[in-house]
């Protein structure tokens, strides 16, 4: 009776947080096409139509993001209020995995639509705006530190950044898809290392060189 109780409970909870989100908050909404509008316009697309229509399945892209993650959230909320500590570790985890294998699902949904409005270029343009523009300031800083690196070592580091950026732009928030390449990042620490490269010591060269450049572009 106990354990039907606690079952009944943590339904109530979960359609009551559920339902309250079902009406998307309309400055979610203006913040989302703002964004979505901030990216296209990089994009120079000079069709009206086109780019409203890539605006739309961004903007939409966002909130079909925080759709997934807020109902997953509100679920394992409710679970925290529903079942014993003990019990929580596995259910949580399998609310985890359904969101994720909804957000893939998406991810692939979405791409096949930017890809009927927009060339692979074009595309990674967009994959770049969601994420900052973290992908190729990452891979100039790396190039710039260590001017000796070769053509295997700069594909190493792209590939990895690319994956990261792949990842990122389903994350929900900015600290989300920075931790994503954050990850990769020290994932191509560890292969420069192994390489032989001293990071540290090409660092401290890095931020000298820069310096001078500070400096000599002063005086001018």
């Amino acid at each position: 009776m106990k354990k039907y109780s606690i079952n009944i409970l943590f339904l109530v909870v979960t359609f009551c947080t559920l339902s309250a989100q079902q009406h998307i908050d309309p400055e979610y909404v203006k913040v989302t096409n703002e964004r979505a509008a901030k990216i296209v316009s990089k994009l120079e697309l000079s069709d009206t139509k086109k780019e409203q229509a890539v605006a739309g399945i961004i903007g939409q892209q966002y909130r079909n993001i925080s759709k997934i993650q807020e109902a997953r959230d509100a679920k394992i909320d409710a679970l925290k209020k529903a079942t014993s500590k003990t019990k929580q570790k596995d259910k949580i985890e399998k609310l985890k995995k359904k969101a994720e294998k909804s957000i893939s699902r998406l991810h692939k949904s979405y791409l096949k639509q930017l890809s009927k409005e927009l060339t692979n270029d074009k595309i990674d343009a967009v994959k770049d705006g969601m994420t900052y523009g973290v992908l190729p300031k990452t891979y100039a800083a790396f190039l710039d530190m260590i001017p000796s690196l070769n053509q295997e070592q700069k594909d190493y580091i792209y590939s990895n950044l690319k994956e990261a950026r792949e990842k990122a732009i389903d994350g929900g928030s900015s600290k989300e898809k920075h931790a994503w390449f954050g990850k990769y990042k020290g994932r191509i620490n560890n292969y420069l290392s192994a390489q032989g490269y001293d990071l540290e010591k090409e660092r401290e060269g890095w931020y000298k060189r820069i310096e001078e450049r500070k400096n000599a572009k002063g005086n001018k």
